[in-house]
């Protein structure tokens, strides 16, 4: 990377920066306040009260009760717990589980799992757009389904589900309704009560809380197994020390991500609709997911005729971060799951580009990776043997 370049970071879907107070308040809890929550001494109880006051800020963000709200490692964790909890604690009642091929990999691979142990798995079709039918969600409902999962935001084209719908269905139907909202909670409102929500998974490093932590949301009720066996932390739900600085980290990340929401995603839209509209101008390119139902900081884009992960390369010589797709995928050459569900022909999925903005992100950013794009984009083409004739001379 040439070093006059300035660093440009376009990935928050990956993971974002942890916020400087966040820090602080981790720092606390790490050297002065250290103690062991479960022990009885007066630090103990100063441990105790942060992991308290993180349940509640949890909770507030997501119209939750606090004893509703445990704390896990991350959003994988959260969805393997409410996944495989969840089928085995109501197996008989029935062993059909319903999802979409759009989830995350934490999700696809859970089921795919629970495949291997009796449970029978029910992947709804997305259209172009990866968008959830509720006439397909409430169809494929059967006497032997217990659960559904179904990501309120997608990780890599942005689209939003319609959960409110799909859990309203769920609710009627007696199905226990699970989300993977860790893309979606600190850029969208999010009501459990209002969008009848049963189970939902968040993860701090996406909202500028710290990595290795995260929460799952369980309605007073559901019947869910434990993941994690030992201790009796979590109220005997979920065993293992509690990470007392990374939830007070949490906490206050998520406090701060809902307080500044409403200003801070439409600041952010704006920069992704000129963002778009400005890639959108590089003949042959394409928008991936909604135009409209999406997330305020995702611009997923392909371009025809070359390869996602050059354009990552050229990218990063110019100081700017982005991905392709997602990036615990990173290490596959495999086209995107996502964008084949959406019947995106394989050879053009392949130049996809994941632009996901952030707090750092401003308008200046936005008009330096727009002049660099368009340069990256004509000389990978016209290194490319599939590039047709009147494209090589485009720009």
């Amino acid at each position: 990377m040439d070093d006059n370049k300035p660093l440009i970071y376009m990935d928050n879907a990956a993971t974002t920066p942890t916020r400087t107070e966040v820090v602080s308040i981790m720092s606390e809890y790490m050297t002065e306040k250290f103690g062991n929550p479960s022990s009885l001494y007066s630090i103990a109880g100063d441990s105790r009260e942060a992991v308290g006051k993180a349940r509640k800020q949890v909770a507030s963000a997501i119209n939750a009760d606090p004893k509703e709200i445990y704390f896990t490692s991350g959003g994988t964790e959260s969805d393997n717990w409410a996944i495989k909890g969840a089928a085995f604690a109501n197996q008989k009642s029935g062993n059909h589980i319903i999802t979409t091929p759009i989830e995350h990999h934490a999700v696809l691979h859970t089921v795919e799992w629970l495949e291997k142990h009796g449970f029978e798995i029910t992947y709804l079709p997305v259209d172009e757009y990866g968008l959830v039918d509720p006439k397909d969600f409430e169809e494929a409902i059967t006497d032997k389904t217990i659960l559904a999962s179904v990501m309120f935001a997608n990780n890599e084209i942005g689209t939003i589900e319609p959960v409110a719908e799909l859990g309203k269905i769920a609710r009627e139907k007696g199905v226990i309704f699970h989300t993977d909202a860790v893309q979606a909670i600190g850029h969208v409102p999010i009501d459990v009560e209002a969008m009848n929500i049963d189970m939902l998974s968040l993860s701090g490093h996406k909202f500028s809380g710290p990595k290795g932590t995260g929460a799952l949301y369980i309605r007073k009720g559901v019947k869910v197994d434990p993941l994690m066996h030992g201790g009796a932390q979590e109220r005997r739900r979920r065993a293992g020390t509690e990470n007392v600085p990374g939830i007070a980290g949490l906490g206050l990340a998520i406090e701060i991500a809902v307080n500044n929401m409403p200003e801070e995603s439409a600041r952010i839209s704006a920069l992704r609709d000129r963002l778009t509209e400005g890639l959108l101008k590089i003949p042959k390119t394409h928008l991936n997911g909604h135009p409209e139902k999406r997330l305020p900081n995702n611009v997923n884009v392909v371009f025809e005729y070359i390869e996602g992960e050059s354009i990552l390369l050229m990218l990063n010589r110019k100081g700017i971060c982005a991905s392709t797709g997602s990036a615990c995928t990173s290490d596959s050459l495999d086209a995107s799951h996502v964008l084949k569900a959406c019947n995106v022909p394989i050879e053009i999925a392949h130049g996809s580009l994941r632009l996901t903005l952030g707090e750092m992100n401003s308008d200046e950013d936005v008009d330096y990776v727009l002049n660099a794009v368009p340069g990256i984009v004509q000389k990978l083409r016209n290194m490319s043997p599939l590039t047709p004739e009147e494209l090589r001379t485009a720009q």
